[in-house]
């Protein structure tokens, strides 16, 4: 490459897809897929800000009306940032190849505290240089004023980061910032568009 880029990644259903986390879920309060899903959803965007841990899986379990038992509450929270944060082999190779190649990697994901630190104590986070996740900022992507922030954290320009992303929203906002962003794919093309850049 002719130039030094920063890539980034978003974590959820970029480097970890959720088929090996809301499955494991579902399993443990004995609900379908489905039913998890329309109960965890829906108010993770206040639990990616910021609010507490507790907050978060009492809305979901009420929402499966289900009683919020501290020890399930425990239970539940490990569950999910222990598999959001266990990458797949694939994504593990990947950011091997990058790293390898001399690429600077970042992390920039919604997500909560628990998930946060879960991602900080991973062995492969050591590879990358930066994470940035929104309970430490209290902003969401799409939110314009995030990709300024990490852009602050990664010493970077707009032009220097190439970023992948699984939600268009969040791409077209980083388009906006100046960031070369994709909507995630594949590692494979992932690979084909930072050789590129």
């Amino acid at each position: 490459m002719e130039r030094s880029l920063t890539v980034v990644f978003d974590l959820g259903e970029v480097l970890v897809p959720s088929t090996g986390v809301l499955p494991r879920l579902a399993s443990e309060l004995r609900v379908s897929e489905d039913e998890l899903a329309a109960a965890y959803w829906p108010p993770r965007k206040a639990y990616d800000r910021g609010d507490p841990a507790a907050a978060y899986w009492t809305a979901v379990l009420e929402g499966l009306g289900r009683t919020p038992e501290r020890d399930l509450l425990a239970r539940l929270e490990h569950l999910d940032s222990t598999k959001w944060s266990t990458l797949p082999p694939s994504s593990g190779a990947l950011l091997d190849r990058l790293t390898r190649d001399g690429v600077r990697l970042c992390v920039l994901s919604n997500a909560p505290a628990p998930l946060a630190a879960a991602v900080r104590a991973a062995s492969w986070s050591a590879q990358v240089v930066h994470l940035v996740f929104s309970a430490d900022a209290a902003l969401l992507k799409p939110e314009p004023e995030i990709y300024a922030h990490a852009d602050a954290v990664y010493g970077t320009s707009p032009g220097d980061v190439v970023f992948f992303d699984d939600r268009t929203e969040n791409v077209e906002a980083a388009r906006a910032h100046g960031w070369d962003a994709h909507v995630w794919v594949d590692p494979e093309t992932a690979l084909g568009v930072v050789a590129r850049g």
